[in-house]
């Protein structure tokens, strides 16, 4: 027999016929991904590369940042990511290797300072748990400076060593030997 309907009903029919298959929602789900990357001028290479975050809301969801972190985070003032924020951490929290480039102000430091504390997650009477190597004073002083905002009120020690006789006054003559 003759089946008739209408035009709305025919589509309908179409699309439930049409179920979307797991390879085509994650096909339309790359595509979606690429034309994020595009619109903030992301660049990437690799295979299995995490999805960028879209805010910094996305890092306690996803991630659990500490939330004091995050609240450091908000409090300094940045309510969006940058572009190098949005993929190097999430790239970073997934334990991958990262080589990044971004212009000077980018936020470069806060991209690698939030994936460093959420890795360390806790603070520990362990000695130093992580070194950042700074080819230069000012880039290091910016970097202690960001740092210890960023931690404040989690624990963490952030030290900055410019000297190794400091090094030792500080921390102790056999501080060479233990560290």
């Amino acid at each position: 027999g003759i089946k008739w309907m209408s035009s709305l009903e025919a589509k309908f029919e179409d699309a439930k016929d049409k179920k979307p298959t797991a390879e085509k929602l994650e096909r339309l789900r790359r595509e979606k991904i690429n034309r994020f990357r595009n619109r903030h001028k992301i660049s990437v290479q690799g295979t299995d590369l995490p999805d960028p975050i879209a805010t910094f809301d996305q890092l306690q969801k996803e991630y659990q940042i500490h939330p004091k972190i995050m609240e450091n985070v908000q409090a300094a003032g940045f309510q969006v990511p940058t572009p190098i924020q949005m993929q190097a951490i999430p790239v970073m929290l997934h334990g991958r290797e990262l080589l990044a480039s971004a212009p000077t102000g980018s936020g470069k430091t806060l991209a690698f300072c939030i994936p460093l504390l959420a890795h360390l997650k806790q603070p520990r009477n362990q000695g130093f748990r992580a070194v950042i190597i700074s080819p230069t004073r000012e880039l290091a002083s910016q970097t202690h400076r960001e740092l210890v905002k960023l931690a404040e009120g989690t624990g963490f020690r952030i030290h900055m060593i410019h000297k190794a006789a400091e090094a030792a006054k500080k921390f102790g003559s056999k501080s060479s030997k233990k560290f």
